[in-house]
């Protein structure tokens, strides 16, 4: 029988408590089911993977979308969800609070709320602004969800403010506004990334890993990582692929076809139940 949603929320916190483990980011019912049949024990969306896949750039999918994306993902699989829930579509706290509400409605086992505006002249909400934001996002699940795990996010080096002093401050204010995992997505060294688990002790970090990299899981928890996402890297690769063989057609040729999947094998994983089961 399926897992219901309390019993994914739960699951999902538990792996918050102790060790750390891969939270990969797909983009579609297909790439999500097709984790799950990798053992892995959660898997989170991602806002550029989803944006892409219809048609849209980074942070312009409107809300309606996401929430519909996020719930056909809750649906697709059994492992718990967690939403890349951008910046919560709004910029103050009500409607934030609103916007989580429904996040929380979907099924979700946890969210995260970002602290960039979109604006790039300022891209960074004020740290009292911001905190006020997670505190909103935190009594939306309290009231309507309290196993839902909120995240909080400094978006410093995403927006290229590479200033850790200022991300680390804001990851702690945001850990004591009720924030249960804490996420500066940009933050590549181990100096930078020891410093922000350090900072916010005992809460779990994220870290993101996007690219190529010297880092194993291994390495990140032994710097005391508690869980390590990808983002929209999953989804790059995916569109690299299917560029590079686009190109070749463009050009006549049909090498691009090289290295694909073979129907038999995308056939055999998705044949039981639709779920990868």
């Amino acid at each position: 029988m399926p897992r219901t949603v309390k019993e994914r929320r739960a699951a999902f916190r538990a792996l918050h408590e102790s060790g750390c483990f891969m939270l990969p980011n797909p983009w579609d019912i297909g790439s999500a089911r097709y984790l799950q049949t990798l053992g892995f024990k959660a898997i989170a969306t991602t806002s550029s993977g989803f944006a892409w896949s219809i048609g849209h750039a980074d942070n312009t999918s409107p809300r309606e979308m996401v929430l519909a994306h996020l719930r056909e993902l809750v649906e697709a699989t059994d492992l718990p969800v967690n939403a890349d829930f951008e910046n919560g579509f709004g910029a103050t706290p009500a409607e934030v609070a609103q916007s989580v509400k429904l996040a929380v409605d979907t099924g979700v086992a946890g969210l995260s709320i970002e602290d960039s505006t979109g604006d790039a002249a300022s891209p960074l909400f004020p740290v009292e602004t911001a905190v006020e934001r997670i505190k909103a996002a935190r009594r939306a699940i309290d009231e309507n969800g309290g196993d839902t795990l909120l995240v909080g996010r400094a978006e410093n080096f995403v927006v290229g403010i590479s200033d850790l002093a200022d991300a680390i401050a804001r990851l702690k204010a945001y850990a004591d506004a009720g924030a249960d995992c804490l996420y500066a997505p940009g933050i590549k060294t181990r100096e930078q990334i020891t410093a922000v688990v350090s900072a916010v002790a005992p809460k779990p970090v994220n870290v993101l890993v996007g690219s190529t990299s010297e880092f194993t899981l291994h390495d990140l928890a032994s710097l005391g990582v508690r869980r390590v996402s990808v983002g929209g890297a999953l989804a790059r690769a995916a569109w690299g692929g299917f560029m590079r063989a686009a190109q070749s057609l463009a050009d006549g040729r049909f090498d691009g076809f090289a290295g694909a999947a073979s129907g038999a094998e995308l056939n055999d994983v998705f044949k039981v139940g639709g779920r990868g089961e």
